[in-house]
């Protein structure tokens, strides 16, 4: 019986609790998400065997996708680290955010996107950033509130800070790509190995395609001398580590990646 529901795309209590806590999380790494499965079984249908995590997205994809909704897999793009959202197709995500942010707040945060995205390193200063208040539509904003509203934007998983810097969150980067591929077309970076959006990442010093940094890191795993894969040019950065699950990992950036990121953004 289960396996017919399976094939018809029928939500159980064990697909719609865990659908309900997604919802409410907004963005989960991979290993919360397994972990998350599991616990909803438990709770519905402790004697089932527990589905394969694609297999049961799939189903509830199947479902939602006549609301316009789906649940994606992306990666972080620091360290590789597969992560899953819920995301709206048939609204753009700034305007999905209207719910929780002031007008002034979410054109804050069109102006944070727009810095990150034409910037050669994928991040925009604080200081850049406070800097455009005065500019904003709706309410005026002091720059101590628009502090406030940046470490909001970074609390609901849109942004990302590292050492006064702000780039985009996965979860951002998932239900945004769309968006950000309509709204900026002439800025925009695609990585030449999985032609997904690329935020932050590395590029050839010669003719300039980018590659995030998983993607280099799985890239140049086996080469001992690595070379540009469009004009064969050495690569000169330092090639980072490939996301490995069965390591315990602090969540964040890597030591190494957070050091050839240094050296791109000086």
């Amino acid at each position: 019986m289960q396996g017919s529901a399976r094939r018809m795309g029928v939500m159980t209590d064990v697909h719609r609790r865990f659908l309900q806590l997604l919802m409410t999380h907004g963005v989960l790494e991979e290993r919360d998400v397994k972990r998350m499965q599991k616990h909803c079984y438990k709770v519905h249908d402790r004697n089932a065997t527990v589905d394969k995590l694609e297999d049961f997205i799939n189903n509830i994809n199947s479902v939602l996708e006549s609301l316009y909704i789906e649940i994606k897999r992306g990666v972080t793009e620091d360290d590789g680290r597969p992560i899953y959202a819920l995301v709206n197709l048939a609204t753009t995500s700034v305007s999905k955010m209207a719910t929780d942010f002031a007008e002034n707040e979410l054109d804050l945060f069109r102006k944070a996107l727009e810095l990150i995205i034409d910037s050669e390193s994928g991040f925009a200063s604080s200081t850049n950033i406070l800097n455009l208040v005065d500019q904003l539509k709706g309410k005026k904003m002091k720059k101590k509130e628009a502090e406030q509203v940046l470490q909001k934007f970074v609390q609901n998983k849109w942004l990302i800070e590292k050492e006064g810097e702000f780039t985009l969150h996965g979860r951002a980067i998932l239900e945004m790509e769309q968006y950000i591929r309509e709204t900026y077309p002439d800025a925009v970076k695609i990585c030449n190995i999985c032609h997904s959006l690329l935020i932050q990442g590395q590029s050839c010093e010669t003719c300039g395609i980018r590659m995030h940094l998983p993607c280099v890191a799985k890239y140049f795993r086996l080469n001992a001398e690595p070379r540009c894969p469009h004009c064969n040019d050495y690569w000169p950065h330092e090639i980072p580590e490939v996301f490995d699950p069965e390591k315990e990992r602090e969540p964040g950036i890597s030591k190494s990646n957070r050091k050839s990121l240094r050296s791109r953004r000086h």
